[in-house]
């Protein structure tokens, strides 16, 4: 009960604080996407596991649904060779900068309850959002420089 008092108080706070953007976002972003591709900033050949799941060749062509009046979403592993199924998140958009546009994307696996197991979550600019596209933008740091993963997505 105290974890459903809480998630509606925030739910109330970040609705009535959000700027015109974050909400004309949030509208944009509901419903149905693909992960089409994902690259990286830096030519070469990485083994990377994306929000500790698995790997960039498993995300590709998976579908995301994201339900923004709850802050809540799935997105489905489709190929067989990976642990394929559906996982469950919650996320948030935040907004950086009102004049530039900019966004900070916060997408944390939970399990079907809206629980998380280990409390961790991904921080991804929000690089480009439309009606029909999205970009998200990951940087992490890999021999002391940094290094982005980009994963474009289109609504289905």
């Amino acid at each position: 009960m105290k974890q459903i008092v809480t998630v509606l108080f925030l739910s109330l706070l970040l609705s009535c604080g959000a700027s015109k953007t974050v909400k004309e976002s949030r509208q944009t972003i509901k419903g149905e996407w693909i992960l089409n591709t994902i690259n990286y900033s830096q030519a070469g050949t990485y083994k990377v596991s994306l929000f500790n799941d698995v790997s960039k060749a498993c995300f590709e062509q998976s579908t995301w649904q994201f339900i923004p009046n709850n802050y809540s979403g799935t997105y489905t592993i489709d190929k067989t060779a990976c642990n394929a199924g559906k996982r469950n998140f919650n996320f948030t958009i935040q907004e950086i900068d009102e004049a530039t546009g900019l966004y900070n994307f916060l997408l944390k696996p939970t399990d079907a309850k809206g629980k998380s197991e280990r409390n961790q979550g991904f921080r991804l600019k929000l690089a480009q959002l439309s009606e029909t596209n999205m970009m998200w933008q990951q940087t992490i740091t890999v021999d002391g420089a940094p290094f982005t993963i980009n994963m474009n997505f289109s609504k289905l």
